[in-house]
């Protein structure tokens, strides 16, 4: 809490006032990421077929992995309290950033772009494409630039789209 205190220009014993503990003032920074997110999801003129839609949202996410690594490992990878878990939460529509891919996938099942199935756990395996590859990307162990990065984002995005067309 020291180090924040002196980044931000206040005193430890400010902190407190606002912030428990540390794990307390973490969640409130991913929560805060999460609400960033959600609105940048939200704010999206979704506009094309299912695969267009879809990228347009995971490039927001994507973008936000790139931009803000360190933020990114806090809302998806670091345990904490109050943290949506599959399925019940997800099931349950309490993801603001989730939700949207959901219904992009319920609408294309419904006009027949897609296959039917399950659209909550189609948007639960995109997410873990996605964030699987983002993960290796930032952890280092994929040796292209950030350019070509995102072919390949946009390449696995595609290859799994394939496998529910109709």
């Amino acid at each position: 809490m020291r180090p924040v205190a002196e980044r931000v220009g206040i005193t430890p014993m400010a902190i407190y006032r606002h912030y428990a503990n540390r794990a307390c003032l973490l969640n409130a920074l991913a929560d805060e990421g999460f609400d960033e997110l959600a609105t940048r999801v939200q704010t999206l003129q979704l506009k094309g077929g299912v695969e267009h839609r879809l990228m347009q949202v995971g490039d927001v996410f994507l973008d936000a992995a790139l931009q803000f690594p360190n933020l990114y490992e806090l809302m998806f990878l670091v345990p904490r309290k109050g943290a949506r878990v599959y399925p019940r939460d997800f099931k349950a529509g309490r993801s603001a950033t989730f939700n949207p891919t959901v219904l992009i996938l319920e609408e294309a099942m419904r006009t027949g772009e897609l296959r039917p199935d399950d659209p909550v756990e189609i948007a639960f395996e995109l997410s873990a494409l996605s964030h699987g590859l983002i993960v290796l990307y930032l952890g280092g162990r994929v040796a292209q630039s950030e350019k070509q990065f995102r072919a390949l984002h946009q390449r696995s995005f595609r290859r799994y789209l394939d496998g529910l067309r109709r």
